[in-house]
């Protein structure tokens, strides 16, 4: 081969590469991958514990994957199915196992108000905004049970929950968080993110306080938080999470969460329009005492 020959090949696959870049062709493959979490939890827990805020860490991973990459339109990840969370469902952490109290270290104000909590409940004294059919919001999205999918496009990927027909909407198209000034508490907050190889790695701010779970610590509407999507096998997605919000953690909060794809061959299993407020026996009000109660009840005998 001369050396002309050679010359002329080598610039169409340049050429062939640099036009790809220029059109956005580069797919999310573990090729193009250049995050490498750790496999160990304490290191993982150090890892958040690096970076003084939730941004800090978002921006260091961008750092890590040079900016990441945009998705191949005709080669999208298949994240494609019916998938439902794993392990104890209302655990924050899986680590927490059967404990009272979860892993996570607590300031002392948000810790005295998880025992307080714990200690009504175990009197029969509880009560959640759920029951008024709110939404759970991020980051209690991770936590709920009932059906999820997920739809993964170039510019956007979205999260959905079948309960309360709750979506979380992940940009990936370069765009910005919305600007502080017009900033306000949402219920799943502004999502921005960016695909390194099979990464999808999340920013989310704007949130509105809540608690992890019924059994689980509150937040603040301080709360940021740092996913890192991946799948791992053909059934199972995992999602490692960092919390950030000072008010209530001492220290950012790590916790990995796994959602598996559910056997659904016959297509029985869809995600519905699930909407609490269509039962008129559903409006709960909370008593004297601080725990949930159904309002105007109107059972007939054959209800009994």
């Amino acid at each position: 081969m001369t050396a002309f020959v050679r010359s002329v090949r080598l610039r169409r696959v340049w050429g062939g590469l640099i036009a790809a870049a220029t059109l956005g062709f580069f797919t999310a493959s573990a090729a193009f991958a250049a995050i490498e979490l750790p496999t160990d939890k304490a290191a993982l827990i150090a890892l958040g514990k690096e970076h003084r805020t939730a941004w800090d860490l978002y921006k260091a991973f961008e750092a890590e994957a040079s900016g990441g990459q945009r998705l191949n339109p005709a080669r999208l990840p298949d994240w494609t199915g019916v998938y439902s969370r794993s392990g104890i469902l209302f655990n924050w952490d899986q680590d927490q196992g059967r404990n009272r109290m979860p892993t996570a270290k607590l300031t002392p104000e948000y810790e005295q108000k998880l025992v307080t909590k714990l200690d009504n409940i175990e009197k029969g004294i509880e009560f959640d905004n759920l029951s008024n059919c709110a939404p759970p919001g991020h980051p209690r999205w991770m936590t709920e049970p009932f059906l999820r999918d997920f739809v993964v496009t170039p510019d956007q990927t979205y999260l959905i929950n079948e309960m309360v027909n709750d979506i979380r909407r992940i940009y990936t198209d370069g765009r910005e968080h919305i600007p502080e000034a017009d900033r306000y508490p949402l219920w799943n907050g502004d999502s921005i993110g960016f695909w390194d190889g099979g990464k999808l790695v999340i920013h989310t701010n704007s949130l509105r306080s809540g608690q992890y779970q019924r059994t689980q610590p509150e937040y603040t509407d301080q709360v940021e938080t740092v996913e890192i999507w991946e799948k791992t096998d053909d059934r199972t997605l995992i999602a490692q999470v960092w919390v950030y919000d000072p008010p209530s953690l001492a220290e950012p909060w790590y916790s990995k969460h796994t959602y598996l794809k559910l056997t659904n061959e016959d297509k029985v299993l869809r995600i519905h329009y699930w909407d609490c407020a269509e039962n008129q026996n559903n409006t709960v009000i909370q008593t004297e005492n601080g725990s949930s109660q159904f309002r105007d009840f109107d059972f007939t005998d054959k209800d009994n």
